[in-house]
């Protein structure tokens, strides 16, 4: 039925945060026409958390070793906002996108659905 998850980044500088997902993260890419590049992403997961308001959605990447992860993107020039916190869930940080807005990056503390090494 379902055979992956399409997650969409909307910027002012669609062009610098294309480039920061191409370049600095090493994301291969398809052009889809028109130069719009996808980016071929690792496996994911999808969480419903309740909320108050509708329509609020958000997009985290994750990582195996957080500290190492940031100290790759900190030598590629990558702003890491803030110290890593630990939310009970994961540890927890965020990186500053080349629009100025910010992208958390997590270390999963919880279990995954998807075995390790395999895609869903």
């Amino acid at each position: 039925m379902l055979t992956g998850l399409h997650a969409i980044v909307f910027s002012p500088e669609a062009e610098k945060v294309r480039a920061f997902f191409g370049d600095v993260l090493g994301l291969d890419s398809v052009d889809a026409g028109g130069g719009w590049p996808i980016y071929a992403m690792p496996p994911a997961e999808l969480a419903v958390h309740p909320s108050d308001t509708a329509g609020r959605h958000a997009l985290y990447l994750m990582c195996d070793d957080i500290g190492r992860t940031l100290a790759e993107l900190r030598g590629k020039g990558v702003e890491v906002v803030g110290d890593v916190r630990d939310a009970g869930w994961g540890l927890l940080a965020s990186v500053r996108l080349p629009d100025g807005s910010e992208l958390p990056i997590y270390e999963p503390r919880h279990r995954s659905p998807i075995p390790p090494g395999q895609d869903p």
